[in-house]
């Protein structure tokens, strides 16, 4: 029993071993992944893209402001002059945040009236948004904290008086900071990754370990067909599914999507297609069904984690936030975001979707070009 167990252990590591690729995925994939993820895994929210509307532009009002600035947290990303470039701004995505202190600010609090600060934030993304709350009301609650002091000695020692600003925070999209909104749709990106990849990248290989991609390759079927036909089976499936995930998102958890539901599917169609265009090359490149799965494997976890559904991108060093560029599912979570939760159109998603076309197009190509190389 134990010559025979031996026999079986050898002739495991041998098969596992034995293929280059097969090693480097094993054995040196778990480290970079470790190395590059355990950077972006974080709870803190840091380089709060702020938008400052300063209408009482007073010492008071820039203390304030200089408050949030030196906290670490905040960074001053726009300075604007009217209330109405707030909303463009935060729709877009170019800021997370807008500071808005209104005028009469220092004559009230000297007054002893509470100076009144308004703080709108985008509730789209629920877990940084309650996060990025607590940080503007402690900074707030310190400031008035120090004004009192400053008051306190400046009246030699009367008593101080009552606390002097008094902050609004709201949350746009989400009022409620409600969770599922985040959630729910960033779950209906990641299952339409795991069930594209999972179901592609064993789409050739199959054909190798069975022995029918010698029968193919003297068909006069070309390469596009051959990547057509392997991709749009895969592409109806992950369409059926993505509509059936949002059915029950509707029904049972109330999502409702405010923006456009054909753009919404284009976008989930280009989406669809660069995952595809992955497991194909990966499944091209693969010589057994389990490497494809594991290779598939690999660069899901990553790929989910490294594409704000649980950690935001602007937290991640910078050299992973480049990285993350490489990612379809970071590009369509943002477009999934600002469609079902803000409703937004083309012109302000247009980025993201550039990004996601590109990153397709390219995966594409690679499979075809991966596909002629494996039949020659």
């Amino acid at each position: 029993m134990v010559q025979r167990l031996r026999r079986m252990l050898v002739k495991e590591f041998l098969q596992l071993l034995r293929d280059p690729r097969m090693r480097l995925m094993v054995l040196a994939a778990p480290l970079i992944q470790m190395l590059v993820i355990a950077f972006a895994l974080t709870a803190d929210v840091m380089n709060i893209r702020t938008a400052i509307l300063d209408d009482d532009n007073t010492r008071s009002s820039r203390e304030l402001i200089q408050a949030f600035v030196s906290s670490g947290y905040f960074v001053a990303a726009k300075h604007l002059v009217s209330p109405e470039e707030i909303k463009p701004l935060l729709d877009k995505g170019s800021v997370q945040v807008a500071l808005h202190i209104q005028s009469g600010f220092e004559r009230e609090i000297h007054a002893g009236r509470r100076g009144r600060v308004q703080f709108l934030a985008d509730g789209s993304k629920t877990t940084s948004c309650s996060i990025i709350f607590g940080y503007a009301n402690q900074i707030v609650e310190s400031y008035a904290m120090a004004l009192q002091k400053e008051q306190f000695v400046a009246r030699n020692g009367a008593m101080p008086l009552p606390p002097t600003v008094d902050i609004a925070s709201r949350a746009w999209f989400n009022l409620n900071l409600e969770s599922k909104y985040f959630y729910v749709p960033g779950l209906i990106a990641v299952m339409l990754l795991v069930n594209s990849m999972m179901l592609a990248s064993i789409a050739i290989v199959r054909e190798k370990e069975i022995g029918t991609i010698e029968q193919i390759m003297v068909t006069p079927i070309s390469r596009l067909e051959f990547i057509l036909g392997k991709t749009i089976p895969y592409g109806l499936i992950s369409y059926a599914t993505m509509t059936m995930m949002f059915g029950l998102a509707i029904l049972i958890f109330g999502i409702r999507v405010h923006g456009s539901w054909a753009l919404l599917y284009a976008m989930a169609g280009i989406y669809i297609a660069g995952n595809l265009g992955l497991a194909l090359f990966i499944s091209a490149a693969a010589a057994t069904q389990q490497q494809a799965l594991l290779t598939a494997f690999f660069i899901m976890m990553p790929a989910v984690l490294l594409s704000g559904f649980m950690f935001p991108v602007d937290n991640m060093p910078a050299p992973v936030r480049y990285l993350t560029c490489l990612n379809p599912m970071r590009w369509f979570l943002e477009i999934l975001r600002a469609v079902v939760i803000k409703g937004e159109g083309l012109t302000t998603i247009w980025p993201a979707a550039a990004w996601q076309t590109g990153l397709a197009l390219g995966f594409l190509l690679i499979a075809a070009t991966r596909f002629r190389k494996t039949l020659g």
